[in-house]
Parts: C-alpha cells; structure tokens; sequence
C-alpha cells in the first residue's frame, strides 16, 4: 500500500528503518501530474530496489518570476493513484515551507544554494531560465539527504538537467547512482510533458515537428553528414514555421562542450515554444 508523508521526518524515520533492513532505496523525484513517463521510471525503480520513494513537489524555487509556478498542475490524487497501482511504498509530498522553512524567503539571500557548474548552466535551457539549475539541484540534493536512496531516476527529456545532476553526485561525492531512463513518447511522437496539456490543437500539431526535426537529424546523419551546420539547416526546414525556437545544439554528452562535428554520444537538443508553450525534446546519438 502506498503512503503519503508530507514531513521530512516521517520520511526519515520510514528510511532508518528500511535501512536497518538492509533494503535498496530508489527516489523517482517529481513535480507531480504523472504521466506515463513518470510511471516508466517507477517502473525502473520497482526493478532495480526493494522499497520506492516518489517526491511530489512544485519547487518554487527553480521557477522564474514570469513563469508557470502558480498554474503549474497539481493533481496529487490522481498521483497517488498511479502510484499505488506501480507499487510505490512512499509518495512524499511536501509544502514549501516544510523544504525551505516557514520564515525563509525563496531566494539565495536566505537560503543555501546548490550551484552548479556555470559552463554547464549558462547554455541551452539556462540561458533563458537563469536561476533555474539552482533551485534544481538544491532541492534534488535536499531529497537525495532526507530520503538517503541508493538509486535515482531521471529521464532523458530533461538532459541538460540529467547531466548537470549526475556531475553534483560525482563532484559532492554523493553515495548513490544516477539511473537515466529514456524519453517516453505519445503515440504522435510528442514527448510526454506534463505542459503538453496546455496545448490547443493547433499548438499540438505544429510541436509534432520537433521530433520530426530531431529524426531529420538521425536520417541525414545516417548517410554520412557529421558537419552540425548542415544538420541543423536540415532541421529547421522541417520545424513548422509558427513555432518561436529557443534553441538547437549539439553537445558532447560527455563533457557538455558544443560540438562542430557529429561525434560518439552526441546530444541533439532542442527547446521551442508553441504558442505559450514552451517544450523541449532531444536525441543521443551513439
């Protein structure tokens, strides 16, 4: 049976006591509204530990001021369904105030910052969120403390945010590992977001052409073209033209640094809004 603790310390006292068990821990951290990316990486979890934790929390703090924190979804009964029907032993749902203190203002005046490394931050998604990274990785390492797993689960959309948080587990020396999942897609090919519901039909149908873009990508790779000039010309033929691109890059998912030609365990990125909407989806190319 699933639980739903909304304090730190109950948490804890579940976690000593497993611990004392000798069993294995996952944490699948989530801003809630689950979806069936989300439920793939409970999935992931059930099979590699004995006991799951799934996190339910709107961060305030990796929100900017003229972003989506209010209208964010928050559906927690839904959530608890999905996750009683994958297994899940703890859904942890706290107020903010419980992760950041009631007299705490959200800004790093008052509180204690995670920041990471600024090459890896100033780019991509972090150029046009400045602060967002942050807010990220203080409120995953704040979860990795108070719930203590031996394994983590991230999906491959957020891939910026999967290779900046594996970087604080390597450089902080964090006793866990990171698992990444891939993307789970709907059957239109639209990367599963939990924004995706703020889509009208249009809007929908000219986001379908960012993973068309990215397969344009992989079919011209495929016959030789490694220059990433003529790769992204090749995709932004295909990208619908109402669509307000922010960004396509080409990074070695190895070290983060933008590459001119396509090399082993390349990141094809791209993030673009459709009408309000801002969406984001990638590729690895081995």
């Amino acid at each position: 049976m699933t639980i739903l603790l909304n304090k730190i310390n109950e948490v804890k006292n579940n976690i000593k006591q497993w611990k004392r068990e000798g069993l294995k821990i996952g944490l699948v951290p989530t801003m809630g509204a689950l979806h069936k990316g989300h439920e793939s990486l409970i999935k992931k979890a059930k099979e590699h530990c004995d006991k799951v934790v799934v996190s339910v929390f709107v961060n305030p703090i990796q929100f900017g001021p003229n972003e989506d924190y209010d209208k964010y979804p928050r559906t927690i009964e839904k959530d608890l369904d999905v996750c009683e029907k994958n297994g899940v032993d703890i859904v942890f749902s706290p107020s903010p105030s419980e992760m950041y203190g009631e007299n705490n203002r959200l800004s790093n005046t008052d509180l204690t910052f995670v920041c990471p490394a600024y090459n890896i931050v100033d780019c991509m998604c972090g150029k046009s969120r400045p602060g967002h990274f942050d807010g990220v990785a203080t409120v995953v390492l704040k979860l990795f403390n108070i719930v203590n797993p031996d394994f983590a689960f991230f999906g491959q959309k957020d891939a910026q945010q999967l290779f900046i948080l594996k970087k604080m587990v390597k450089d902080l020396n964090l006793d866990l590992t990171i698992i990444q999942c891939p993307i789970v897609r709907e059957d239109d090919g639209l990367a599963l977001s939990s924004r995706n519901t703020y889509l009208n039909t249009e809007e929908r149908k000219n986001a379908l052409t960012i993973n068309k873009a990215l397969k344009q990508i992989e079919k011209i790779y495929s016959t030789g073209v490694k220059d990433t000039k003529v790769l992204f010309d090749s995709a932004i033929a295909v990208l619908d033209k109402n669509l307000e691109l922010e960004y396509l890059e080409f990074r070695s998912f190895d070290t983060f640094e933008p590459v001119e030609e396509i090399q082993q365990n390349t990141l094809v990125a791209i993030a673009a809004k459709s009408g309000k909407t801002r969406l984001i989806d990638n590729i690895i190319i081995r």
